[in-house]
């Protein structure tokens, strides 16, 4: 019984420790949106994006309206440019990209900094043109520069426990050694 109560007082913490919930801030999860049901062009779109640093992702959803021939031939194009106007704007071409049965566009653009940027979407069809404007801020995958140490701690700890048993017995085992040993 007193086992038992030992053992529940150490995985305890450690149960309090895992059932804490951190909020996770959205470059961690699913793509967000920042522009919602707006018409641009010919078109009704959203457009989501992922915006780590280093590549980001966009997504545009078009809902085909009645003409769905013009909604399904367009030139999309994503531009980025920091909005402290450090570098020019950067166009990046979307590819389609055929998602169960939708019409939507895909696009990687690269950030370098952790700052806010302006995005820039061009739609380009046969019925028209349009543009229109949102800004998003890049941010660090997961925790940045401390990732690795994070997602390589669970190794080190199994590691330590490993070598700390393996100390452990070794240590029985000499002791029982010299205790079995005639005077």
């Amino acid at each position: 019984m007193v086992i038992w109560n030992r053992n529940l007082a150490r995985g305890l913490p450690l149960a309090l420790l895992l059932a804490v919930s951190v909020p996770a801030g959205a470059h961690i999860g699913p793509p967000f949106p920042i522009i919602e049901n707006q018409k641009v062009g010919p078109c009704v779109i959203a457009l989501w994006t992922h915006p780590d640093i280093g590549t980001g992702a966009f997504y545009v959803m078009v809902e085909p309206k009645q003409d769905s021939e013009t909604c399904s031939n367009l030139k999309v194009k994503i531009g980025v440019q920091p909005e402290s106007h450090r570098l020019p704007e950067a166009f990046y071409n979307a590819e389609r990209d055929d998602v169960r049965g939708e019409i939507q566009y895909k696009a990687f653009a690269d950030f370098d900094r952790d700052e806010w940027w302006r995005v820039h979407l061009v739609i380009e069809s046969p019925k028209g043109n349009g543009e229109t404007f949102s800004r998003v801020e890049a941010t660090p995958t997961a925790l940045g520069e401390f990732s690795l140490l994070v997602y390589l701690f669970p190794f080190f700890a199994v590691a330590f426990l490993w070598y700390r048993g393996v100390s452990r017995t070794r240590k029985r085992k000499r002791k029982r050694a010299q205790e079995l040993q005639p005077p």
